[in-house]
């Protein structure tokens, strides 16, 4: 087989590097130029003069830093836990639905709630959370929730982030998990059933392995925005006229130390902690799945 011409070559060469540019110029101007102001300003002081470990030691000496970092990590764990258990069992469970109507139905309602903003969402679930107010008030009544303020009480805060961040974003990895079903051969299923394998050991032995990587891409990409936590609290905050707390997550508290405390160089260290922790969870979900390994 003969090769294409070398103007068609170079054609496409910079056909795919005039596709790439626009990504490229949004990624420099909203991506590694923030990222080395954030560097800059975390290593500095006041009058722009090096200032080593001074920010990030100021930052972890706050008497809030570690509740905040506390609040975090166990939204987190609420969080991927839930994402990972029902994303994956919802995409298995609408994988073997085999009415096609009823499937697109399925998946446009679980993206729908995707569609909103993060602030509109926040907004929707405030009212929900509302007993004076709610379509759900029945509910909340019979959990003994009375007022708003018992509903977002700072223990059951946790839960609550983890109930809208599910509603907000699983949709959306829902219908990537489904894709990543629909793309596994249907030769291995039949083969399976053909061995006598049932549904619980066709999902267990031969999908979910198949999905590995899909799973951890969600994990990475769940993870780093968990870390970002700061619409939810901050609005919430505010509904509740300080009940929740607006040092609730490490986000809240580099926009107080930034905006309240006139303390960007502090509010710079914080930022660069959480863009590091992200980088290396990353870098551990990555390694030790194997992620790019070939299958």
């Amino acid at each position: 087989m003969s090769s294409p011409p070398a103007g068609r070559v170079r054609w496409r060469v910079r056909a795919g590097h005039a596709f790439v540019a626009p990504y490229v110029v949004l990624l420099v101007a909203f991506g590694v130029v923030p990222t080395g102001y954030a560097f800059y300003f975390a290593f500095t002081d006041s009058g722009d003069t090096f200032a080593g470990w001074e920010n990030f030691v100021t930052a972890a000496s706050d008497f809030r830093f570690a509740a905040a970092v506390g609040h975090v990590a166990l939204y987190l764990l609420f969080w991927l836990v839930t994402l990972v258990m029902f994303v994956v069992g919802l995409a298995l469970l609408l994988h073997r639905v085999r009415s096609r109507v009823i499937s697109r139905s399925l998946r446009f309602l679980y993206y729908i709630p995707g569609a909103l903003a993060g602030a509109a969402s926040v907004l929707v679930w405030l009212f929900l959370l509302d007993p004076a107010v709610s379509p759900i008030a029945f509910l909340l009544r019979a959990f003994g929730f009375d007022t708003f303020g018992q509903v977002v009480a700072p223990e059951h805060l946790p839960v609550l982030f983890t109930l809208i961040a599910f509603w907000t974003g699983a949709g959306g990895w829902i219908v990537v998990m489904y894709g990543a079903l629909n793309n596994i051969s249907p030769d291995i299923i039949e083969a399976a059933r053909i061995d006598g394998a049932g549904a619980w050991q066709t999902a267990r032995r031969i999908q979910l392995p198949l999905l590995r990587k899909w799973i951890v891409y969600m994990v990475i990409l769940a993870f780093a925005g968990g870390t970002q936590l700061f619409v939810e609290p901050q609005l919430l905050s505010q509904a509740s006229v300080g009940v929740a707390g607006r040092d609730y997550s490490l986000n809240q508290l580099s926009y107080d130390f930034a905006f309240q405390n006139n303390n960007v160089n502090t509010a710079a260290a914080i930022s660069v902690e959480l863009l590091l922790i992200a980088l290396v969870a990353a870098g551990l979900f990555v390694t030790r799945s194997r992620f790019f390994d070939a299958d």
